[in-house]
């Protein structure tokens, strides 16, 4: 396919920023504007370009249809207990959304509230009897969720809509009357049912804020944080002024915070231990902690349930590998491990809030849907509780574990994923994130099986920025350190080279959201080592992210373009102020979606068009465009065919031919 005579006209303005000395050069800013005429008729002859390439992709109906085969397998969640109730997502293969029961009883169905599939269920939370439901939607992807409350017998909403809530923690006093919740970056409110004025709780700017209440409904704990760390505050609700006292307070760390059905306060913290602790204190004296579990040197502690029998389960990830240890909660010593079933990844660990004996928690790995297993303290014994409601045939494949040197000397991991034979260089997607804190972890992806049952590779590096190693990893790839992510996947690519994998005519990346940031760095910085890239929903425009979306709460992950340092961090590697006329880019496809109000579309519009003005070869920079959807949840099917296009694209750019 070649395009390059083919582009939609885009006029570059002669617009150039002058900030702290520096020269800003912005010719495409008039397509951040997605309503001017100007943008609309650009976007519309970008989606006749891009139909026209993608009916040409030779495996695109084969991967839609094995993608769509392999998604099959549905989705099951733990069980949140309230009430004696049991609360769970289930999602069968015909479904488009994740559906809400109550032990085996349909509370919200996305799909009877709106049949276009367009509505998501953000979040949920039972009041602690489990006799109502605090939920909220939002529609055509933007996330800015509207909370309603339905009684759970009779599905009847009784109050709602309430705005301003996205993904907003709830914590229900007891008799559900009332709740606490955050409005989105304002702070925590107290909404009684049926009253229209909420009471301001607590606000301390605009901030991240969480909230979590005790079993019993006396303790409230409250977090405002930012991406560097965050302040910490235990309230006592039975007393007639309960003022929120400080657990920690202006400290450079994270410190998450909880009073268990034992009656103490348990902190999983990274203050003083880069790959967090576990503490404990007394409520009454909610700022005198004591260490109850150290630091892992190799591990990271995650979640944390206490039993009964004064038993603790304590989460960890060891190289991106999951293990549950099973501790005395009063001394914290370790008693032993819970039993699990192959070396993947745990999350959601959960308990009845009264303790009990068991606990659930939910397993992947590469081949494995998830699946939710129950630990049973009593006998020690771990089976499995709920399967993946549908099953797929999955192809063989073998997970190698890679250690490689980054451009400083730093050793960074990478999981390769590929079918046992044939050897020798293969079709590669190289993929990572790099950002947040956030670990990527081995899971089951129904994209990556049907790339790799195709014949390909698959790479997942995990770059420092992310959460893999700890708080100290995250730290060592964010504000002025970004560049380090950047290095960490060029490395990345080098040893797929060198490994023989794979060679830079067969490779290609594909990353989203940060992981979009990291794609536009990749191919702007080294574009002779790719053959093909897919940037979804990126940061692209780093000198004005911080004006559009979610960009002003990102500052203190990436910096400040209105700091003068902070700035020249910015533009060392911005990708779009990166493009150079001339260069052989690698193919190129941007994928964007209209309800996006977490990245604003601006991003890859403006990139798209200054790529297909610079690049001298002959590959092709394609605009993906999608509308009624976000950046977060989506319909199956519509996933499904974001994926199948991706993958297509990949391979009619690095060769795959499943024949």
């Amino acid at each position: 396919m070649k395009f390059p005579d083919n582009y939609p006209s885009a006029e570059r303005f002669p617009i150039t920023d002058r900030r702290h000395g520096l020269e800003i050069d912005d010719p495409y800013r008039w397509l951040e504007d997605p309503h001017a005429p100007g943008t609309e008729a650009w976007l519309a002859a970008q989606d006749r370009l891009w139909r026209d390439g993608a009916a040409k992709l030779p495996q695109r109906a084969r991967f839609l249809a094995r993608l769509t085969e392999l998604r099959e397998t549905g989705l099951v969640t733990s069980p949140v207990w309230r009430g004696g109730r049991r609360f769970h997502l289930r999602q069968s293969t015909s479904q488009e959304h994740p559906v809400l029961y109550c032990d085996d009883r349909v509370v919200i169905d996305p799909m009877e509230l709106d049949p276009t599939g367009l509505t998501t269920l953000d979040d949920w939370q039972p009041d602690l009897e489990g006799r109502r439901l605090a939920y909220q939607i939002s529609r055509s992807g933007d996330e800015r969720a509207d909370l309603y409350v339905r009684e759970v017998d009779t599905g009847r909403v009784i109050d709602g809509p309430i705005s301003g809530c996205r993904y907003s923690a709830v914590a229900w006093l007891p008799g559900g009357e009332a709740f606490y919740y955050v409005r989105f970056q304002e702070g925590v409110h107290l909404h009684r049912i049926g009253v229209a004025a909420d009471v301001p709780f607590f606000t301390r700017g605009p901030v991240s804020y969480s909230v979590q209440i005790s079993a019993d409904g006396r303790w409230l704990t409250i977090s405002a944080g930012t991406p560097t760390g965050n302040s910490l505050w235990l309230a006592d609700l039975s007393r007639s002024d309960p003022e929120p006292r400080p657990v920690q307070e202006g400290v450079h760390a994270r410190t998450a915070g909880a009073v268990a059905c034992d009656g103490r306060l348990y902190l999983v913290t990274d203050r003083d231990a880069p790959r967090r602790r576990l503490c404990v204190a007394d409520p009454e004296q909610p700022a005198a902690w004591r260490e109850l579990i150290p630091e892992d040197p190799e591990a990271v502690l995650g979640a944390f349930t206490v039993l009964d029998g004064d038993r603790l389960l304590v989460a960890r990830t060891r190289h991106a590998v999951g293990e549950i240890a099973v501790h005395q909660a009063r001394t914290g010593r370790r008693l032993g491990s819970v039993p699990l079933p192959g070396s993947g990844t745990i999350a959601s660990l959960t308990s009845r809030p009264d303790g009990g004996p068991e606990a659930w928690f939910a397993y992947t790995d590469a081949v494995t849907p998830p699946e939710i297993w129950r630990y049973d303290a009593r006998t020690g014994d771990t089976t499995l509780w709920s399967a993946a409601p549908g099953r797929s045939a999955l192809p063989s494949v073998r997970s190698h574990h890679i250690e490689y040197t980054s451009a400083d000397g730093t050793r960074v991991r990478m999981v390769v994923v590929a079918r046992p034979s044939p050897s020798g260089p293969r079709p590669t997607i190289l993929t990572g994130y790099g950002g947040f804190g956030i670990p990527l972890m081995p899971g089951y992806a129904a994209d990556s099986l049907a790339w790799v049952e195709a014949g390909g590779v698959l790479a997942v590096a995990n770059l420092r920025g992310g959460g893999e190693e700890g708080e100290g990893w995250h730290r060592d790839g964010m504000l002025d350190r970004k560049q380090n992510v950047f290095d960490d996947f060029v490395a990345a690519a080098e040893k797929l080279i060198a490994d023989g994998w794979t060679t830079p005519g067969q490779l290609g990346i594909w990353g989203e959201s940060n992981g979009g940031l990291l794609i536009g760095a990749a191919l702007t910085q080294r574009p002779e080592l790719f053959a093909a890239a897919v940037c979804s929903a990126g940061l692209l425009d780093m000198a004005r992210y911080h004006l559009s979306g979610l960009g002003p709460s990102w500052t203190g992950e990436y910096g400040d373009p209105d700091d003068p340092e902070q700035l020249g961090w910015l533009l060392a590697y911005s990708p779009y102020h990166h493009i150079n006329k001339g260069l052989d880019y690698p193919a190129t496809l941007f994928t964007v979606s209209a309800g996006d109000t977490r990245v604003d579309p601006m991003h890859a519009r403006k990139m798209c068009a200054a790529l297909q003005w610079a690049t001298g070869g002959d590959r092709p920079v394609l605009l993906r465009y999608e509308t009624d959807v976000g950046h977060g949840a989506r319909a199956a099917s519509r996933s499904v065919g974001l994926a199948a296009d991706a993958l297509a694209f990949l391979a009619a750019h690095t060769g795959l031919d499943p024949a």
